[in-house]
């Protein structure tokens, strides 16, 4: 059977499609390196603007924006990892039971939903109820669509896993808490660290659904990007945006490479 990378124009089509979504990239990452206050005509390589982010005029918003990011990020990565994996432990390890197949459809919801629609859902949702938008809302919003992303690499290295491991220590006088802390628990560790290291970096780089429940004076990182954009696309903001890109390949990889290496050790 011939694959599909033989048939006329795949390569073409494939080249096309990758130069659409790169190719921007790479631009707005040389330009960040321009010693020129220019985004469009190159007069040499520098670093002026790296320095900038950290010590010009706007390093302070910058700054405690990147702070709100960070730690919003990381606990809503950790609290979305916690659930994820109990929701993993109940749908793979919890036997058949009624609405099992709801259960799955409703934690995938939100990575098919589209998020300008999860944006103003959640931000009916907090109106309705009285809460006040600001950073307990970014966070509630965070946690709530993390969730998935870190559920599918944990679920994926659960499924991996063969329940004898924990019937052999339920043998051996275990309870099932200790079954599950020494035996399960260590065992899933590589997709524990691979769904918290995906939901950071998709909770770190959201924009749409942050933009709707942040309210008025509070900022993360690619709102306070998007507000200085609209007073005009300047070269620091090329360099905040090639180091998210950074920060956000790191963590992707890192997310694949443990993942990956999990399931070659099982």
């Amino acid at each position: 059977m011939k694959g599909v990378r033989h048939y006329p124009g795949f390569l073409a089509a494939t080249v096309v499609c990758l130069l659409i979504l790169y190719l921007p990239l790479f631009v707005v990452a040389v330009y960040s390196f321009n010693a020129s206050t220019s985004i469009t005509n190159w007069t040499g390589f520098s670093l002026r603007w790296y320095g900038d982010v950290f010590t010009g005029p706007e390093a302070e918003r910058f700054g405690l924006a990147t702070w709100n990011s960070l730690t919003i990020a990381v606990i809503a990565a950790t609290i979305a990892t916690m659930i994820a994996t109990a929701a993993a432990l109940a749908m793979i390890r919890g036997g058949s039971f009624k609405g099992r197949q709801t259960t799955y459809a409703l934690i995938n919801l939100p990575l098919m939903v589209p998020e300008i629609v999860v944006a103003v859902a959640t931000l009916i949702f907090f109106t309705t109820i009285g809460l006040t938008t600001g950073y307990m809302t970014i966070l509630l919003a965070h946690i709530t669509f993390c969730i998935p992303f870190a559920y599918l690499p944990i679920a994926a290295r659960l499924t991996g896993i063969e329940p004898t491991y924990e019937q052999a220590a339920r043998d051996l006088y275990a309870t099932r808490g200790q079954a599950f802390r020494l035996v399960l628990l260590p065992l899933l560790g590589p997709g524990l660290v691979s769904g918290w290291l995906l939901a950071f970096i998709i909770s770190l780089d959201d924009f749409i659904i942050t933009n709707f429940v942040k309210g008025a004076g509070m900022e993360t990182l690619p709102t306070a990007i998007f507000g200085s954009v609209k007073q005009g696309i300047k070269p620091n903001i090329m360099a905040i945006s090639t180091l998210m890109l950074g920060v956000s390949i790191f963590f992707v990889s890192l997310s694949y490479l443990i993942n990956r290496r999990g399931r070659s050790a099982a």
